[in-house]
């Protein structure tokens, strides 16, 4: 997140002094868009009109599966909402996705409440939110999708909601911008890790290919004996299954999600690289690593630390293990949980289960790990009641309904990263090719993943900086169009009602 003292005074283009940043507001959302009687909840959201000016439009984003506790810094010009808004002279929204952080329709996380939570019902959140609520600043009762323009952007989920909601209600919001979008909905989401493998070091990449080639010669062809040693040699003893111990491996292949170009060489992913590729002499290793067994031997120094970390007092099995139905976590359904709402998505809507490449690929997953190890361990662990079996997401409902990659919105600039793990599920998927247009703009930085969405990656990398300006450039001719289609409304954004409103 952008960096911001939530104490910061905030006054608007006139002068006032607004409130802070941090001040949370509520709207009255419908807990069923397909049955209005069943009522409302609170649904909370940051907002700020300090770069606003009569005439303006709304920039609006959720941050899809998080809470959106500080997610205020993002109204800033620090991000790409803040630096749509003070370009255009407009106001700013972050809006809570339901059963998020305290936007919850009911009490509790239960199989019975994520009924109303769907991919379907978060996109009518973000259209009824844009033709209904009031905000706090002058004629806020009045600046609506119905007569104002809105433009609504996201990274990630939120960018896929952005694009599935710009391309399905193309009446609500004027424009919208995408960042690393994933608009295709996929069970088999292997591709994941094929960003990662060619862009981390090379030493890294190759003994850690060494190692899960190892580790799955052992699981699926070694005795028993051979598998329990293999275990202790990785500083997993105690977890029972190896399919776990597995799982547990792609832990640290995860943290490379987390970086940014911002972000140095501190980063926990370039710290575990570091573990395997540099020996007690200090001495590090030359493109092809050390080999196998030093890589063992590095790893498991470097996973008891990491086994600490994540396990605390926990053992082994109860901390990564998949096949115990008493373990608290599964049964636990107190609201504000991220992670079990977004695996309600995956598992009902979405998929893309981060598993082992193909056969004839090479692969940083051990092939133990497939979808159903996660349909098994994500989504019939906790939802034991909707999965008595097991059974894949409904990905072709999500993409026919929604267009996929396959999807045709006007003024809708997609914004995507080479280095991103996701980008398999975006339109620069390697699984298709499609072509920028002036009214759908495609263009691919150098970024990780949704890199663009803040200021500071454009400073750090000049691709990045390029493919933010881009989406600048395009907001900027999309609302010149919409003045021009709405000649009764100022543009702010013009010199002469400047020139007014400071005298």
């Amino acid at each position: 997140m952008p960096d911001l003292d939530a104490e910061t005074e905030v006054y608007g283009m006139d002068g006032t002094k607004l409130k802070p940043l941090d001040t949370v507001y509520t709207f009255d959302q419908l807990i069923d868009h397909s049955n209005p009687s069943l009522g409302t909840f609170k649904q909370r959201y940051y907002f700020t009109y300090q770069y606003y000016l009569p005439g303006g439009p709304v920039v609006m984003m959720t941050p899809g599966e998080n809470s959106v506790d500080g997610f205020y810094s993002y109204l800033t010009n620090g991000s790409m909402v803040g630096q749509i808004a003070q370009q255009q002279n407009g106001a700013a929204i972050i809006l809570e996705h339901r059963f998020y952080g305290k936007s919850n329709p009911y009490p509790d996380l239960s199989v019975k409440s994520y009924q109303v939570h769907s991919i379907d019902q978060a996109v009518n959140d973000l259209v009824y939110f844009s033709q209904n609520v009031k905000l706090a600043m002058p004629g806020g009762n009045q600046i609506r999708s119905q007569r104002n323009a809105w433009i609504l952007l996201g990274g990630s989920y939120s960018g896929a909601l952005t694009a599935w909601t710009v391309n399905s209600n193309p009446d609500a919001f004027w424009a919208g911008y995408a960042s690393s979008a994933v608009v295709q909905a996929i069970n088999d989401g292997w591709m994941y890790f094929e960003p990662i493998r060619t862009h981390m070091p090379w030493n890294c990449s190759a003994d850690w290919q060494a190692l899960i080639g190892h580790f799955d010669k052992i699981a699926f062809n070694g005795t028993k004996e051979e598998q329990q040693s293999l275990k202790t040699q990785l500083g997993f003893p105690n977890v029972t299954y190896l399919d776990d111990v597995a799982s547990a491996l792609r832990d640290p292949i995860f943290m490379w999600q987390d970086m940014d170009p911002s972000s140095g060489p501190g980063e926990p992913f370039y710290k575990f690289c570091d573990a395997l590729e540099t020996d007690g002499n200090g001495k590090v290793s030359g493109p092809q690593g050390f080999g196998l067994n030093s890589t063992i031997k590095n790893f498991a120094a470097w996973v008891s630390t990491w086994n600490a970390e994540s396990c605390g007092e926990d053992d082994q099995d109860a901390c990564y293990g998949s096949r115990d139905p008493t373990n608290p976590a599964y049964s636990n359904t107190t609201i504000d949980q991220d992670s079990r709402s977004w695996q309600w998505t995956t598992c009902n809507f979405a998929g893309w289960w981060e598993v082992s490449a193909p056969n004839h690929y090479p692969s940083l997953v051990s092939r133990l790990i497939t979808p159903k190890y996660d349909e098994r361990d994500l989504c019939q662990n906790f939802f034991p009641e909707a999965y008595p079996t097991l059974h894949s997401a409904n990905v072709s409902y999500v993409n026919n309904a929604y267009g996929g990659w396959h999807m045709n919105a006007d003024r809708l600039i997609f914004l995507n990263g080479n280095r991103d793990p996701w980008k398999f599920a975006t339109v620069s998927s390697d699984y298709i090719n499609r072509t920028s247009t002036p009214n759908q703009p495609i263009t691919v930085s150098d970024g990780f993943h949704c890199s663009d969405l803040l200021t500071a990656n454009g400073e750090a990398d000049n691709t990045i900086y390029k493919a933010q300006q881009l989406v600048l450039q395009y907001m900027e001719k999309w609302m010149d169009d919409w003045y021009t289609a709405h000649p009764s409304y100022p543009n702010p954004t013009g010199s002469a009602l400047k020139k007014k409103v400071f005298g």
